[in-house]
């Protein structure tokens, strides 16, 4: 199976967190970066310098796959630091934050360089290790203005990063247990927080390729792997199969829990750095962006100008997209079928479709007493109760509504008697929502207490 099966999440795990919206260098969440699978320079860590210096993996292999061959692929950012600086009447270059020339704006600002280690065909069975030698450099490149006359440059430095890549292999219950583990091996010396940056592996995760036997999920592994799969330890990095449903010989060793065989969405229509977001949202904050602020982002990264004139160039129909489609998952990782749903022709989704279903007159039982809507109740909130919730302790509410979710569960829609505001939220069908277990009946006009025996 070909890598470019998995180096599109590859990437995005890669990129994951470089820079956030509103992706400008003045944005506070953007000072502090480098949040996953950064390893630091041995030492760092502990002086509170930098990140821990490794990470490993363990997965298996069907059967006894001594002699086989994987190949192994590193791969991370290094660190490249652009500095601007101004020309100075004397003729020397003085550092600058910023730096403007020929309608451009030139940011000081630590950019990033995608490096692979790649190592193929090594043998599985003999403890083996791997030297990784990325060398340091900078680069120049001058700055004019419209006449042509220079008024600056900006250097990008990269400084030296070494690492060792250790792998070994051992039987487990008729499988065989493949250990990766990666170590920073700068020995520099490193007394702040950017010598440990500039000598650390960034977005650092591991790609292995097989050739002989198939890798085995540890995530969800079969009955007879499921003794092997716990005896797996991992360290700062988590395997899972990659590739297609049904491909064994990819594994993606990522420094963020995923699950077996992860995809990007066909719908989403760029990398935007931040997984944890919905691209819709991210997509349309950028569209929204000022000219001014578009262009402090442009300046800060040249990946961040790629994202925005992606967004900004988007037609209807991707944007159109962005809402996303709804998609059955498997139940089951060896059970690669679709689930079906029999819903007798009606929409899942839609509860107005089921004459079964009706809040107006639906009710639940609460201890002995039917609750339905115009029932009173007192509020006892006790399921990962917020704020908010605690507020409404012992508050005397009004039903308004009993709905069923489509996983089964029961929800009580309410309004608080003494709320000034009980009438317009009810007007807007703003309710509070509680579980049956969090309310109590209580005695009124408006509800008499008729007890019922429960049915089993």
């Amino acid at each position: 199976m070909s890598l470019d099966a998995v180096r599109a999440v590859a990437d995005a795990v890669l990129y994951e967190g470089y820079l956030l919206y509103p992706y400008r260098a003045s944005a506070g969440k953007n000072r502090s970066r480098w949040q996953f699978g950064v390893l630091g320079p041995p030492g760092a860590a502990e002086r509170g310098l930098g990140e821990e210096s490794g990470m490993a993996i363990q997965c298996l292999l069907a059967g006894d796959a001594r002699g086989g061959t994987v190949d192994v692929h590193l791969r991370f950012l290094q660190l490249q630091v652009r500095q601007a600086q101004r020309l100075g009447t004397d003729g020397r270059f003085v550092d600058v934050e910023a730096l403007h020339a020929a309608g451009q704006t030139v940011l000081t600002w630590d950019e990033a360089v995608e490096r692979e280690a790649v190592f193929t065909a090594q043998e599985i069975g003999p403890d083996g290790e791997l030297r990784v030698e990325i060398s340091g450099g900078a680069d120049v490149e001058q700055l004019r203005d419209e006449s042509g006359a220079e008024v600056g440059r900006v250097v990008r430095r990269r400084w030296p990063v070494r690492a060792h890549v250790r792998l070994a292999a051992d039987p487990d219950d008729g499988q065989t247990r493949l250990t990766v583990a990666v170590e920073n091996a700068y020995d520099g010396p490193v007394t702040t927080r950017d010598d440990a940056l500039r000598s650390s592996l960034l977005g650092a995760h591991l790609v292995l390729r097989s050739a002989g036997a198939g890798f085995v999920s540890v995530v969800d592994p079969p009955d007879a792997a499921a003794a092997a799969a716990a005896r797996c330890a991992q360290h700062r990095c988590w395997p899972v199969l990659a590739g297609p449903p049904g491909t064994t010989d990819l594994v993606l060793g990522s420094p963020i829990i995923l699950y077996d065989h992860p995809e990007v969405a066909d719908e989403s229509p760029t990398a935007l750095f931040d997984a944890t977001e919905i691209d819709e949202i991210l997509v349309l904050r950028i569209m929204t962006m000022t000219e001014a602020e578009k262009a402090e982002a442009r300046a800060t990264d040249p990946q961040v100008a790629a994202i925005i004139d992606r967004c900004d160039g988007l037609t209807p129909e991707e944007l159109q997209r962005l809402h996303g489609v709804f998609r059955n998952p498997p139940r089951d990782a060896r059970d690669l079928e679709p689930p079906t749903f029999d819903t007798g022709g009606m929409p899942w989704w839609d509860p107005a479709a089921d004459a079964a279903v009706s809040p107006e007159t639906d009710s639940v039982l609460v201890d002995g007493v039917r609750v339905g809507k115009g029932s009173l109740v007192r509020v006892h909130p006790r399921r990962r109760a917020d704020a908010q919730d605690l507020f409404f302790a012992d508050q005397l509410a009004r039903v308004t509504a009993v709905l069923s979710d489509v996983d089964g569960g029961t929800h009580v829609a309410l309004v608080l008697v003494d709320d000034p505001a009980a009438d317009l939220h009810d007007w807007y069908g703003r309710y509070f929502y509680f579980a049956p277990d969090e309310i109590r009946p209580v005695s009124g006009d408006e509800e008499p207490i008729q007890r019922e025996e429960s049915r089993s």
